[in-house]
């Protein structure tokens, strides 16, 4: 789901939407597809299956071995209670998983910063977000540039989704290399 936001440059700092970054903090401009977590999202849930299974069936055992089992009426609601509360997680879980194999990947322009804050803003024209990463790189190298388009955000919930490369560092100094996983 996308909303339309002002992407603009004045006074050396660059503004989506309402939130402004400084120039000076801006370390990587780029293009990419961000694509939702789908193999990990599917182990998840096969792993949440898992779990859910493996305490159902411990508690069952656990049932059928305390003293509740005397007490016909309470040992067969226990297990009703039990398998409920299993299908509950169950469906839980499946709609986790739906969640994510339903989300569209979406080209986006990223824009990260020294610190921790990252912004996202999609166009369904690449060339547009290429363009783009060229004016904001030309607004970085020349201060006095100002400019000002119209860019779509994106309203995602981001744990479903790859942010671009995972690299790995190993060691503490002299490092050259990247290592994608």
């Amino acid at each position: 789901m996308a909303a339309g936001v002002d992407l603009r440059v004045s006074k050396r700092l660059l503004w989506v939407g309402g939130a402004s970054y400084p120039q000076r903090n801006i370390t990587w401009v780029y293009t990419f597809l961000l694509t939702p977590r789908r193999g990990e999202a599917t182990v998840l849930f096969l792993k949440r299956v898992g779990i859910v299974l493996s305490v159902a069936f411990a508690l069952m055992i656990l049932n059928g071995i305390t003293g509740f089992a005397s007490d016909e009426d309470t040992s067969q609601t226990i297990t009703r209670l039990i398998w409920f509360g299993a299908v509950v997680a169950l469906v839980y879980c499946a709609g986790v998983l739906g969640a994510v194999l339903t989300a569209a990947s979406h080209r986006v322009l990223a824009v990260e910063t020294s610190g921790a804050s990252t912004a996202l803003v999609t166009s369904k024209n690449i060339q547009h977000l290429n363009e783009l990463v060229g004016y904001v790189v030309n607004s970085i190298e020349n201060p006095e540039i100002e400019f000002q388009v119209k860019v779509e955000t994106l309203m995602i919930n981001p744990w479903n989704y790859h942010f671009g490369d995972n690299v790995t560092m190993y060691g503490g100094s002299g490092n050259v290399g990247m290592a994608k996983s």
